[in-house]
């Protein structure tokens, strides 16, 4: 009898659901805090040095520093800065959404010490004898915007003031704005045109007054930043910026709008396979998909994440991975149909089973992305914290979600000898009478034998690495300016660009650089590379004269030498670190065969991206090691999955009596997980396809490296990995005797029988 309230429950399930998700869903994204690669922006990675001679740099300061930063932004009236101390000595600046930036860049960066200094440079006051937050934009006696300044001594002024008129012809008072001891000037400077100095007025008469008026050359605007800065405060410390970058604001809006096109597209293919393949258990996978998506953009509000390009790229990317779970546990559900279960006991057998492969499979990714975001820098820890939400999320909805839901209509009975609906055809299925194991049944592989044909593989992938091996030592890498130093400079314009025309206006500005690419749709984004380091105010003039000659938008990032070796330092740090923790997760899990077989393939998987790059002169920047570690994570987690059905096929052998019985556990294990393998592959591919081909340039290097890593991690998995695990247990068979008992603890032990 069918139990109809199941399905009734079901079906107030999904009205309850969509009726929330599309309520709410609108205000979450509006919600959501957009990275500086999105909505423009830029970051800054500054230095902190001593002011003065002596000076130490303690956690006091710093913190001191932190906050006189952030009242600076607060003068900028920028939102939800991310002001973050890091280290002993530096403070990364994040500024999302500001729309001057060659004006927030140099109010950060002023320090804002005030002096007045006589003709020859004698400082005769400092910022000490202003009133704390007496700084006001006025206009003078002729309406020329000013500032007034509040004195706290009216006295000492009168004291200078007298000291000044006696210097005649020589009776200014100079005001400087971060006056430089053996390097600043006003006999240098009162020469030039547009001088360092704020103004010098000549005093003829003493004063005795508590307020003072600075007149110059100021527009409204300039006169009202100045009292603002003074009124936040002189900054306790130097700052040199060691690393910088920043995005236009039509770079950030093309970027997230293609971005989410992508994903779009990404996530429909996902759903479209899932349902075609899998039947019903898929369109619930595409129900509990939909629920992972919403709840992984709630945390994100709740959290107050902030989503970057790769953060997206990771929202789309886990949808895929996601999806993995549902593979697993379907395909473990329908080999308990074949061997003659019920519906209802197969699903049940079906999701046991298929539990600790899933959360095996989940625990290794996740181990990657906590590595990343503890080693990467901002944009890639946006990326970690997407991925690791998303492992999480997507082992609420698409492990228990998913079984309550397919279990409603299972548990009612509606199934009953329909395995039509689960993909199952009827001649698939055996009587439950025939007493057919699992591990028995036929698959559409049964015609490979891998463990035969191994040394063949060895040879190849032997092969295959020492010519990876040369041509990375011939053609080497295209090392971007994450790892070099430098400066990148990325044009957006309106109309098509030439090498040639970006040359040209790099040589009117003195940059000599021939590495030039030009990409887009209509060939109008042009990237080029410089060696040197560009400073702030080189910055802010290569801005203003690209957006004027191309009338578009330009990016500029700069990162030090020094920047430059830690980088790549914290990215060979982060590799060691996941490698070291999952030959550590494996071996408890399973054995250390099993784990160094393991860590082989996926460092073989991870190394063959590298001469890929090579070879095809794609540029590696930061994002390229997020690729790398996510395929770190993903390249074990399918080697998980075929030495999980092993021990699975091992406990049901109980012995393992010579080498035949070694490979065939091997082959068994790999034909009935083969197909597991190629739809999650599939699926991942899918979403990293979309990415590639309908995503942001800025994230291809991104994507096509992800994809290169999941094609050759499948392969080291099933040809290297298991292959190895073969070698070694054969040896230790040899060793210890022909007959090994099976001992079922956390992992397997092998002692020869008495």
């Amino acid at each position: 009898m069918i139990k109809r309230g199941r399905i009734i429950a079901f079906l107030c399930f999904l009205v309850l659901a969509g009726g929330l998700l599309g309520a709410t869903t609108k205000d979450i994204l509006g919600n959501i805090k957009l990275g500086l690669d999105l909505q423009g922006g830029f970051e800054v990675l500054y230095e902190v040095k001593p002011a003065k001679k002596g000076q130490k740099i303690d956690s006091e300061v710093m913190a001191s520093t932190a906050e006189a930063l952030d009242r600076r932004v607060n003068v900028l009236g920028v939102s939800e800065p991310n002001i973050q101390i890091e280290g002993e000595n530096r403070i990364r600046v994040q500024l999302a959404g500001v729309e001057n930036q060659n004006q927030a860049r140099e109010v950060l960066s002023t320090e804002a010490n005030l002096s007045f200094r006589d003709a020859n440079d004698k400082l005769m006051m400092d910022g000490s004898d202003l009133v704390e937050g007496g700084a006001d934009q006025t206009f003078d006696e002729n309406g020329k915007p000013s500032v007034s300044l509040k004195l706290k001594d009216s006295n000492k002024f009168r004291e200078v003031t007298e000291k000044i008129v006696a210097m005649a012809p020589n009776n200014v008072l100079v005001i400087w704005l971060d006056f430089e001891e053996g390097k600043d000037s006003y006999q240098k400077e009162i020469a030039k045109k547009e001088p360092k100095f704020i103004s010098a007025p000549t005093v003829s008469q003493v004063f005795n007054q508590d307020t003072v008026s600075i007149v110059g050359s100021f527009t409204v605007d300039e006169a009202k930043q100045l009292s603002d800065i003074l009124d936040a405060g002189a900054l306790p410390v130097k700052l040199d910026e060691i690393y910088s970058t920043s995005v236009g604001a039509s770079f950030g809006e093309q970027a997230m709008n293609k971005t989410v096109k992508a994903g779009i597209i990404g996530v429909a293919a996902v759903f479209l396979f899932m349902i075609f393949y899998y039947r019903f258990p898929g369109f619930i996978a595409a129900i509990t998909l939909s629920v992972f998506i919403y709840l992984t953009v709630l945390v994100f509000d709740w959290m107050n994440v902030v989503l970057t390009l790769p953060g997206i790229a990771a929202l789309i990317l886990g949808v895929g991975m996601a999806v993995d779970a549902n593979i697993i546990t379907y395909e473990r559900i329908r080999e308990e149909i074949k061997v003659g279960r019920s519906i209802k006991n197969a699903f049940k057998a079906g999701n046991e089973s298929s539990f600790s492969t899933v959360t095996d499979a989940n625990l290794t990714t996740l181990l990657a992305g906590v590595v990343l975001f503890f080693y990467g820098t901002s944009s890639v820890k946006g990326f970690a914290t997407s991925l690791i939400i998303g492992i999480l999320g997507s082992f609420i909805t698409n492990v228990y979600l998913s079984r309550w839901l397919l279990g409603l209509w299972v548990n009612s009975g509606i199934f009953n000898n329909k395995p039509g609906w689960f993909g199952v055809k009827k001649s698939e299925i055996h009587d439950l009478s025939e007493n057919v194991d699992t591990l028995d049944l036929p698959t559409k592989f049964d015609r490979f034998d891998f463990v035969k044909h191994r040394k063949k593989f060895f040879v190849i992938s032997s092969a295959l690495l020492g010519i990876g091996i040369i041509v990375l030592a011939v053609f080497r890498l295209n090392l971007g300016i994450d790892f070099t130093s430098g400066t990148r400079i990325e044009i957006l314009s309106e109309k098509a660009l030439t090498k040639e025309t970006i040359s040209a206006e790099f040589q009117k500005m003195d940059i000599d650089t021939d590495d030039i690419v030009i990409s887009g749709e209509k060939n109008n984004i042009g990237v080029a590379r410089y060696k040197g380091v560009l400073s702030k105010d080189e910055i802010a003039d290569v801005k203003n004269h690209l957006n004027k000659e191309f009338n578009g938008d330009t990016n500029v990032s700069t990162v030090t030498p020094t920047v430059g070796k830690e980088i790549a330092k914290n990215a060979l740090k982060a590799l060691g670190l996941a490698t070291l923790g999952l030959i550590i997760f494996v071996t408890f899990r399973f054995e250390l065969h099993m784990a160094i077989a393991a860590v082989i393939a996926l460092m073989y998987a991870v190394f063959f991206i590298i001469p890929f790059f090579s070879i095809t002169r794609l540029e590696v920047d930061i994002t390229f090691i997020a690729a790398l570690l996510t395929v770190v994570g993903y390249s074990i987690n399918d080697t998980i999955v075929t030495f999980d059905r092993m021990r699975e096929n091992m406990q049901k052998r109980k012995r393992l009596k010579s080498y035949e019985d070694i490979a065939d556990v091997v082959n068994t294990s790999l034909r009935q997980t083969l197909g597991r393998s190629v739809n999650t592959v599939l699926m991942v591919a899918l979403s990293v396809i979309a990415l590639m081909i309908f995503g942001s340039e800025s994230i291809l290097s991104f994507s096509i490296a992800l994809l290169v890593g999941l094609v050759v991690g499948t392969y080291s998995s099933i040809f290297i990995a298991a292959q190895l695990w073969v070698e070694w247990k054969h040896k230790e068979l040899k060793k210890k005797g022909t007959i090994i008992t099976y001992k079922e603890k956390k992992k397997y032990t092998d002692e020869p029988q008495v």
